[in-house]
């Protein structure tokens, strides 16, 4: 099998020139669109501008170019790198290729200042094409990014291929960068009998497992193994630089019997008392581990969901969902926020929901809704600030548990972000709605005798026609802004799965039981189907949580758009899928975006990624991210 292989060092450097690793010209407003007409100037809007300057101390990861190239066509092959969140205004690119290993050749002729790709159609592809990326600042080229080789007689496919061992099902995947080299690399589950977790590389070499134990054969979705992990809502696991020394570590909720990276074995008092660890990204130990709260412990063990967010505006948290259940009856329910030193695991804050009306669902989001540098803890029915006290419920209008919601700069026209919901079981009969994100105050909600589960929803810019994303269910589709309901047909309007930017426009695709579609609202099918992008099992990837969704998706790679990561069926390697698509449009890498990273690192029931600022049909260049980079 052909494999694509990338050029680690030992520990990564800065790639721009010396001025500018130093911090020198950096401006903000660093993109320039790429649209077909200019983008109009930015809409009145403060929030953004606000949390950019409040968030000058955030540390993000000290990521690399991300280099990746694919086979396009016979002949071509396209190239993508990241634009990086602190990148100079004005910034450019060299591009190079050295074929055969022979020497580096410039393939570009004029700086490349649009979007961050480039189609090579003059290679030979009968051997191996290795490519970097060197940053141009004011006609100063600075120091080459990592290689990326295409391998010879490669296949003509959107994909990069990532080796794995053999074992069983992987459900989920993780990203972060283990080794502290700029690049992302990949933490999966197993799942069979008992549980593990594995860690590799980017390009697929084997770092460590962790197995999970004995407490992991119980996998009930609901009252499952005090050590069992993704099943149901329930994922148990994140990874993040939470110590923001430039290398990710990964979170675990464990129990007796767990088996670290190093071969340590973790013991509690009993199976159902657990703890939360923290594991060396590069080994699997536990670096630290701290009690999982016991206040329902008499209802037995927590499931979990963790996330991450800067709840102070300038340093990472884990964020805890914790459930069990009481009797056959009601859940009980815990958020806490942890902090880790490279040292110790702290608990920060705890909330208990008790008998407070504050409706959960399946998917925790952690985004400052208010513009003020520092992240709040969403649910689909409340909020909670950064300190952990409640800010806002929306069990007060009517709102209870549901499956998905979704939270971004949904109409560009309105100051602040706002929040869409689809509804479960609603005794009322509402079915969605949507508000301000900040003040929790109701712009429209849609009510419907007979309503039962909704269980989809999804919001997105799908139809250019109209200011703002669309939201939508099964009820039609909604112009979020207006509440207009743009395609009233619901075997028209598109299936409302997951938003994806995968084309290079700047409306959204979606990614929908291995198919990649993006709607046509002006021809749409009077069969219901979309037109087809890309068909994952062409590939060999078969689809992971709930039967229909890939590992992971995100900005992993490339540019600004987002990778899907599945497994073949076999299970012994990662199929990413990244765009072949050539763009101009230039936006900095999502996953230097505060809100978009953040999401990364949530499961639950799979839901879409957002940044804090619209993406879509005319959208305003989106500010400068307020961040610093982690271990420099």
């Amino acid at each position: 099998m052909q494999r694509t292989h990338r050029w680690r060092p030992a520990r990564r450097t800065a790639t721009l020139s010396a001025a500018v690793a130093a911090g020198t010209a950096l401006v903000v407003g660093l993109t320039t669109l790429g649209n077909a007409s200019p983008a109009p100037a930015p809409t009145a809007d403060p929030a953004p501008a606000a949390a950019s300057a409040a968030q000058a101390a955030r540390p993000m990861e000290n990521l690399g170019r991300g280099v990746v190239a694919v086979r396009s066509s016979d002949t071509e092959v396209l190239v993508s790198w990241r634009l990086l969140g602190l990148d100079p205004e004005g910034i450019g690119f060299h591009v190079y290729r050295s074929a055969g290993g022979g020497d580096w050749i410039r393939i570009n002729d004029e700086v490349l200042t649009g979007g961050t790709n480039f189609v090579d159609s003059a290679a030979d592809l009968g051997e191996d094409n290795a490519y970097r990326v060197a940053p141009v600042v004011d006609g100063d080229e600075g120091e080459p990014s990592e290689a990326f080789t295409l391998t010879a007689d490669h296949a003509v496919e959107p994909v990069v291929r990532v080796p794995l061992r053999p074992g069983g099902a992987v459900k989920f995947t993780w990203v972060g960068d283990l080794d502290g080299d700029g690049e992302f690399d990949y933490v999966i589950d197993r799942q069979g009998t008992t549980q593990a977790l594995e860690a590799y590389t980017g390009d697929g070499e084997f770092l460590w497992e962790v197995d999970m134990g004995p407490n992991s054969q119980d996998q009930d979705n609901i009252e499952g193994g005090s050590a069992t992990i993704d099943v149901g809502h329930n994922d148990g696991v994140t990874v993040r630089d939470l110590d923001s020394d430039g290398r990710a570590e990964v979170a675990v909720r464990v129990a007796d019997g767990v088996t670290f990276g190093d071969g340590a074995v973790h013991e509690e008092v009993d199976d159902v008392h657990q703890s939360i660890a923290i594991l060396d990204g590069e080994t699997g130990a536990a670096l630290a581990t701290a009690p999982v709260p016991d206040d329902y412990i008499d209802d037995g063990p927590m499931y979990a969901r963790f996330g991450t967010g800067h709840l102070d505006g300038a340093t990472p948290s884990l964020v805890s969902y914790l459930k069990n259940r009481i009797g056959d009856g009601d859940f009980n329910l815990v958020i806490a926020a942890w902090r880790f030193d490279g040292d110790e695991l702290t608990q920060q804050w705890k909330w208990l929901r008790g008998d407070q009306d504050a409706p959960d669902g399946h998917n925790t989001r952690v985004i400052d809704v208010d513009g003020d540098g520092r992240d709040e803890v969403v649910e689909i029915g409340f909020v909670l600030n950064g300190d952990g006290t409640l800010r806002y419920s929306l069990a007060d209008q009517g709102v209870v548990h549901g499956d998905r919601f979704h939270i971004t700069d949904i109409d560009p026209s309105r100051p602040g972000l706002e929040g869409y919901g689809v509804q479960q079981d609603n005794p009322s009969g509402l079915r969605e709605y949507y508000y301000d994100a900040a003040t929790g105050e109701m712009i429209w909600q849609h009510v419907e005798d007979g309503v039962g589960d909704v269980g989809r929803g999804v919001a997105g810019d799908v139809d250019p026609r109209f200011p703002g994303m669309e939201v939508w269910s099964f009820s039609g589709l909604y112009n979020a802004a207006t509440d207009e309901l743009t395609e009233p047909d619901t075997g028209l309007a598109p299936w409302p799965q997951l938003a994806f930017q995968w084309d290079g426009d700047l409306t959204t695709e979606l990614l929908n039981d291995g198919k990649f579609e993006e709607w046509d609202p002006e021809n749409p099918s009077p069969s219901g189907s979309l037109p087809r992008l890309l068909t994952t099992s062409r590939f060999g990837a078969v689809n992971a949580s709930q039967d229909i969704n890939p590992t992971f998706y995100g900005d992993v790679i490339g540019d600004w758009r987002e990778e899907a990561v599945y497994t073949n069926a076999a299970f012994d390697e990662l199929i990413v899928f990244t765009t072949d698509r050539p763009t101009d449009t230039r936006l900095y890498t999502l996953a230097h975006n505060p809100a978009y990273r953040n999401a990364m690192t949530f499961k639950g029931y799979m839901q879409g990624h957002y940044p804090d600022y619209f993406i879509g049909d005319g959208m305003a260049e989106p500010p400068r991210p307020g961040i610093t980079y982690a271990g420099t």
